[in-house]
């Protein structure tokens, strides 16, 4: 749970710490946006190899790896002299990043042999995975208070250590011997073009609106993808079982991870811009608030996993998308006027029922996959995750923002001053109304804010949409596949002796 913990918590930690890195350091506008996003284009875009590489080597040996590379990386980026080096060690720390993720989840395949702990496991591993996300922005703002910039990451320091020195006497090494063939380094760079590729597109696309280089980015991914998927056919020993992939009982769970992430990073973009630009809460007063929903998640992981001890797993994962789905609903009544409890208790439903779901959808998908595979099949599952993220803020975030230009082009007052940047963003009318008279500044940033909630309300209910259909396609898709843990399996599935067989017990 350490490095998962840490890991996620990076993806997030950099949003308070922007603009003293932009201060000291002064980046160009460019170079900023790869500080933030260079971690987490190469995190995505090793999953798949670094996955590979510890069913090879062993998950142990590559957790330590990932933590000597992750805990100097660290260091490096505390003391970076430059926006450059800057940028350079963060791809270390999405490398490091890539080398522990797959490791965690396919250490607690291989380590949890019986269901019941394994499914305890799993609903332990989403939890932290998503406090650690919610958490990052938090700790951030909390060291900035009292240090400097480089704390966020020097934070990292200590529980690499302490993971590099307790890893070796607590966790077993779990290295296969039935994985043949040599590393195919020729699909491990066609499988990073591919996600690479594709994921910046996306989440370009959603920054800037369609451009042609995202568009390219896109089809080349595609490309390579194409290309990697045929390699992976012809190869005896291939990186991904493409087999594997196309069983219900894991690509059923991926596809369903990769909606529910979808919907989370998609709507969470809204909720912290409401906290923040149309509730006036400062950042870290907005972060601290957003762990509120940690609640329902709280509650629901350990409720959605309890439940499926006594019931078709299949059908707790599509009650959990359908508990999404009213949760979006809820969202959607949000408007400028809304108390806060309001707009909180709506992220509570739709984060309990999305993790309820992520969680059996990860141990049904760890359950489906050979041992020996765990950790190749692990990096799929993250990297579906990964691409519903890019994916739910690209669609969700162009909804949002077209239903926001629409109403601005209506409600802006003629002859108003930069009017164009008035109507592209919330943040852009923020900034105009600065310099407006007081009257003037009032109606735009009033205008502004309702348009802006009104966008959320759509974006909300297209993800509503999006998550009923997650819930009807698994509940009927996935039925049968789940057992509750410990239920015997009936007669005919016993041996000769009448004993259960080595699967049941």
């Amino acid at each position: 749970m350490l490095p998962l913990l840490l890991v996620s918590m990076d993806v997030s930690v950099l949003y308070f710490a922007i603009p003293y890195i932009s201060q000291d350091l002064e980046p160009s506008a460019t170079q900023q946006l790869w500080i933030l996003d260079m971690y987490g284009f190469v995190l995505a875009g090793l999953l798949i190899v670094m996955g590979d590489l510890g069913d090879r080597i062993g998950r142990r040996t590559l957790v330590l790896a990932g933590a000597a590379v992750f805990g100097a990386a660290s260091v490096a980026a505390a003391y970076a002299h430059s926006a450059e080096v800057l940028i350079g060690v963060r791809a270390l720390l999405g490398l490091g990043g890539a080398a522990l993720m797959p490791s965690t989840l396919a250490l607690i395949r291989n380590l949890f042999l019986d269901a019941r702990q394994r499914a305890k496991a799993v609903t332990l591993w989403t939890g932290v995975m998503t406090t650690g996300i919610s958490l990052g922005p938090v700790v951030s703002g909390l060291l900035l208070e009292h240090f400097w910039w480089g704390s966020v990451f020097l934070i990292n320091l200590p529980a690499m250590v302490l993971l590099l020195l307790l890893v070796p006497f607590l966790v077993p090494e779990t290295a296969t011997t039935t994985r043949g063939g040599r590393f195919d380094l020729l699909s491990a760079l066609l499988s990073l073009g591919a996600l690479l590729a594709v994921i910046y597109g996306i989440k370009e696309w959603a920054r800037h609106g369609y451009e042609p280089l995202p568009a390219l980015c896109v089809v080349a991914g595609l490309v390579f993808g194409a290309v990697f998927v045929r390699r992976q056919r012809r190869l005896a020993h291939p990186m991904i079982d493409l087999g594997l992939l196309g069983r219900r009982a894991f690509g059923g769970p991926v596809f369903a991870n990769l909606l529910a992430m979808f919907a989370t990073v998609g709507m969470a973009v809204f909720f912290t811009q409401y906290l923040q630009s149309v509730l006036g809460q400062s950042p870290l007063t907005a972060a601290l608030w957003s762990l509120v929903p940690a609640a329902g998640v709280a509650l629901m992981a350990p409720t959605g996993a309890a439940l499926a001890q006594r019931t078709d797993r299949a059908y707790v994962m599509g009650g959990g998308f359908l508990l999404a789905a009213c949760g979006f609903l809820w969202l959607s009544q949000v408007r400028t006027d809304s108390p806060l409890w309001f707009a909180l208790a709506g992220g509570a439903v739709y984060a309990g029922g999305l993790v309820a779901a992520m969680t059996l959808a990860n141990e049904l998908a760890l359950g489906a996959a050979p041992p020996e595979r765990a950790g190749s099949a692990a990096a799929v599952l993250e990297s579906g995750q990964e691409l519903g993220g890019a994916l739910g803020m690209a669609i969700l975030g162009s909804i949002g923002a077209a239903v926001y230009s629409r109403d601005m082009a209506d409600a802006l007052p003629a002859g108003t001053p930069h009017a164009d940047a008035v109507r592209e963003t919330l943040g852009g009318a923020a900034a105009v109304a600065a310099e407006l008279p007081a009257a003037t500044a009032d109606t735009v940033l009033s205008a502004a804010r309702e348009a802006f909630t009104h966008g959320l309300g759509i974006a909300a209910i297209g993800a509503a949409v999006v998550m009923a259909g997650a819930g009807v396609l698994s509940a009927g898709f996935l039925r049968g596949l789940g057992r509750p843990a410990g239920v015997v399996p009936p007669a005919s599935e016993h041996d000769g002796d009448s004993r259960p067989t080595a699967v049941a017990r």
